[in-house]
């Protein structure tokens, strides 16, 4: 899955249920549905830095669902391909902002605009009476 960390087949429990919505006999009768859930606490696979992370950003469960296919196995593949992406995504450490002072262009950019502001308001405003 990523460098660092391996997803192991045995620690997702698959759960097949009927697809919901429509498509006749096919659908009511077929058991398609799949729901993939992996429990983070459980897990040997992940760190326990990696797990505090994923605690944090997902709680303790992660779970993907897949009813888009006619085919159990494709919504099977489908649920792993989204669990593995949520991990993934709940594993991400993100990268620190440098901050930066804006260029000279934007200053610029930014005070053209701010007179063009002050131009435009200042038509708004009645003439003054000169008497």
């Amino acid at each position: 899955m990523t460098r660092s960390v391996s997803l192991p087949l045995s620690e997702v429990r698959l759960r097949v249920s009927r697809s919901a919505g429509p498509g006749g006999q096919h659908a009511q009768k077929s058991s398609t549905r799949v729901e993939a859930t992996f429990d983070v606490e459980a897990s040997s696979a992940l760190s326990e830095a990696q797990k505090r992370r994923v605690l944090k950003r997902v709680g303790p469960v992660l779970r993907a669902v897949s009813q888009d296919e006619r085919s159990q196995a494709r919504n099977r593949e489908l649920a792993l391909e989204r669990l593995v992406e949520r991990l993934r995504a709940a594993l991400a450490v993100p990268r620190r902002r440098v901050p930066t002072a804006p260029t000279a262009a934007a200053r610029e950019r930014r005070l053209a605009e701010k007179r063009r502001r002050k131009e435009r308001k200042r038509l708004r405003r009645p003439p003054a009476d000169s008497e």
